[in-house]
């Protein structure tokens, strides 16, 4: 799949992992039908069902399931796990070229830090995903508004450039000139929305209860002090701040580790925890609490894991 150069309003995109992110995104950009949508995948599919209160979308898609199939495209859209970058490396290097932007749409801090081996001469676009989105069968993902955006972007050609990528798909996108923050800010919402939900196996009512807030409050203190020590622009009540907006979430919604838990999935525990415990040691600020996610995280996903070679 070439770059289009009939009409250059209308791009090549490549959708590589179609979780619950990255399938919302595919079935909504082939539903607005402004681009050409590929999806990179392991099992073969021709179609794709995403739920959503405006009304359920159901489009072809065309997928491939061999990289040595795939040719240069305008974009790329990176959905896997961060833990699972490393294995998308065959399909970057069939899709990547001078051209391609390639927009990470993947949990975590160091976006770029992290893709920048993998993709050659290739634009790095780093996005912050703030939808929820729950994958019901390979060809089936539910979709739910969390917020008053799905995307933020920085204030750039770049960003600019996946904004105008998302028209007619009714994805909001903010564009901001303090990313590092709002990444940050991201990231604590993760901290303590992913490692909770999994390691109780409950959804987001589990944030009512009044002990599991103060556990949070707790370990929100903590990863708020390593996002100040590491450049991020947080309130003095960031932590308050982070749990009220926990609160806004549906009791019913789950999180990517919840999902992962219950398929018997590893977890991006150290893109997530591992990176707030990470930062914490290079700036010198103690971490104790989310050390201690960190260690049950770990054991946990390990536990899955040698689950499923049994």
């Amino acid at each position: 799949m070439p770059p289009s150069t009939e009409n250059p309003d209308r791009k090549t995109i490549a959708v590589v992992g179609l979780g619950s992110i990255g399938g919302i995104i595919a079935g909504l950009l082939r539903a607005a039908d402004r681009h050409e949508v590929i999806a990179c995948v392991r099992r073969p599919l021709d179609r794709l069902m995403v739920e959503r209160a405006e009304g359920t979308i159901d489009v072809p898609l065309r997928a491939l399931t061999d990289p040595q199939h795939a040719t240069p495209v305008d974009w790329v859209l990176l959905c896997t796990k961060a833990q699972d970058t490393a294995s998308s490396t065959p399909w970057l290097a069939r899709l990547c070229h001078a051209g391609t932007r390639v927009a990470v749409l993947q949990n975590g801090i160091g976006h770029r830090e992290r893709l920048a081996p993998l993709v050659g001469h290739a634009t790095i676009v780093p996005t912050l995903v703030y939808y929820n989105g729950e994958r019901l069968a390979p060809d089936h993902v539910r979709f739910r508004r969390a917020g008053e955006y799905e995307f933020a972007v920085t204030d750039d050609v770049d960003g600019r450039a996946f904004e105008a990528l998302l028209e007619g798909t009714d994805m909001r996108v903010l564009r901001s000139d303090d990313f590092a923050t709002r990444a940050w800010r991201k990231l604590l919402i993760n901290a303590v929305a992913n490692p909770i939900t999994a390691l109780t196996l409950q959804r987001q009512a589990v944030f009512r209860r009044e002990d599991v807030k103060a556990l949070c409050l707790a370990i929100l203190e903590e990863a708020v002090a390593v996002g100040r020590a590491d450049g991020a622009r947080l309130a003095p009540d960031e932590a308050e701040r982070t749990l009220a907006t926990l609160l806004t979430y549906p009791p019913d919604a789950g999180t990517s580790m919840y999902f992962d838990r219950l398929a018997g999935r590893p977890f991006e525990a150290d893109a997530l925890t591992g990176a707030i415990v990470a930062v914490g040691e290079r700036h010198g600020v103690a971490t104790p609490l989310n050390g201690l996610l960190l260690t049950l995280l770990r054991a946990t996903s390990d536990g899955l894991r040698d689950a499923s070679k049994l």
